[in-house]
């Protein structure tokens, strides 16, 4: 049973992870990595050697022991500061000051500690140093998420000056003084660059996703503005002449003029031609070709980096029928590009049996739950219904499969239809 458990949660965590996106997971990735670098610091720079190489007097194991908690403290004290200031950084949340006052207490008891150790010669040889490199590493790493670069450079200046005077002051002289003040200054760069480094990847690819989302909505309001803009095209004129002609009768009619009657035969004639123009605008507007989706999908899908198979044309099919499915294609290939993490994506086009089948299939999908089920389907439904189409769609093994079925129309059988066949004779 604990056996079975485990894989359930390992199964759990693998659905959450794959139903995370793509930048959400590296930032996951990324954060696995920045709290757990500190504690491998801290067995092979500081627990390991100097707690190998401490002398075997009290003093010193006091210290020296003491001194190894105390990093392990800034660990802990490290991992708890580190989502609010890489949040800092991203511009989610406020300066992490009283962390960083918690980080900077610790390290000054770790360093004292170290000062003490170098003062009563507690440790053999010169591996104290690791431990001063080490000291350093949590409380930059820290200042390198929440403090910009010039003011990471003065504090870690700071830091080295007052420490270089505190070990020269117990008596630390020479090559000594001068390897502590390049392995502060080291450690200090180091923290700078695991983090800054990975912290600006994780910025620059959260604008790129903002970005994305952007030019999202605003290639739907573009394509509002132009339906607004046809219409008005279309309508501004006509309901002018509409109103004038209309102003016009009224003024024969109150005069009793039999002119009357042509200028609302007119007006008549101008809102039925409004009419027609207003059915082609939206006509206009649905109909799109099959044919350009199906290679416009296979394009985006794979500029993303995702492999996409298509098989099946619509030649021959109905104008009607490959306006509804074009709308499927656009739809399944925006929701393989926003839901999950997709690796192949199959788009297959048949007909038999007096109807057309779509399906589009992708894998990245971790179960039902996660699969895509907003507005885009429902309002794919609808308008397949129109064209009397049904919309299905299903998860399982990791696949998600969008499938749409429209019957082709009757042939037209009647005696008009045959005579008109290759071969057929007139009646």
């Amino acid at each position: 049973m604990e056996g079975q458990g485990a894989v359930g949660r390992i199964r759990g965590w693998q659905r959450r992870w794959r139903g995370l996106r793509k930048i959400e997971q590296v930032e996951l990735q990324s954060m696995v990595m920045w709290h757990t670098v500190p504690w491998i610091f801290l067995v092979s720079w500081c627990a390991g050697p100097v707690g190998l190489n401490l002398r075997h007097e009290t003093t010193a194991q006091l210290l020296g022991w003491s001194m190894i908690v105390v990093a392990a403290l800034q660990c802990v004290q490290f991992n708890r500061t580190l989502r609010r200031a890489l949040d800092h950084y991203l511009g989610r949340a406020p300066f992490p000051r009283r962390d960083l006052a918690v980080m900077f207490g610790l390290t000054a008891a770790g360093f004292g500690l170290a000062l003490a150790l170098q003062h009563v010669d507690g440790v053999k040889g010169d591996v104290l140093g690791l431990g001063v490199l080490f000291l350093i590493t949590p409380y930059a790493e820290a200042l390198g998420f929440a403090l910009s670069i010039r003011s990471f450079f003065r504090h870690l200046a700071g830091i080295l000056v007052v420490l270089l005077a505190a070990f020269a002051a117990v008596g630390t002289r020479g090559g000594m003084l001068a390897a502590l003040a390049m392995l502060i200054a080291v450690g200090g760069l180091v923290s700078l660059l695991t983090s800054r480094c990975g912290a600006w990847t994780l910025s620059v690819m959260w604008e790129a996703e903002r970005a994305r989302e952007t030019e999202s909505r605003l290639a739907v309001a573009e394509e509002r503005l132009r339906f607004g803009r046809d219409l008005h095209d279309v309508m501004g004129r006509n309901l002018a002449v509409i109103a004038l002609k209309s102003e016009l009768a009224v003024q024969l009619a109150r005069r009793g003029r039999p002119e009357a009657v042509e200028q609302m035969i007119e007006v008549q004639r101008i809102a039925q031609e409004s009419q027609r123009e207003i059915r082609e605008v939206v006509r206009g507007y649905r109909d799109i070709d099959l044919g350009v989706e199906l290679v416009g999908a296979r394009g985006v899908l794979e500029a993303a980096g995702i492999a996409c198979r298509v098989t099946g044309s619509p030649a021959g099919l109905p104008d009607a029928v490959q306006s509804a499915l074009a709308w499927v294609v656009r739809e399944g290939t925006t929701n393989v590009l926003r839901h999950g993490d997709a690796r192949r994506c199959a788009i297959e086009l048949s007909a038999g049996e007096g109807r057309t089948t779509l399906t589009i299939e992708n894998d990245g999908v971790p179960d039902v739950a996660a699969a895509p089920a907003g507005s885009g389907l429902a309002g794919l439904g609808e308008r397949l219904a129109g064209v009397g189409g049904t919309l299905e769609h299903d998860s399982a093994d990791g696949s998600f499969r969008l499938t749409a079925r429209v019957p082709l129309p009757e042939p037209d059988t009647g005696p008009d239809a045959r005579s008109a066949l290759p071969g057929a004779r007139a009646l």
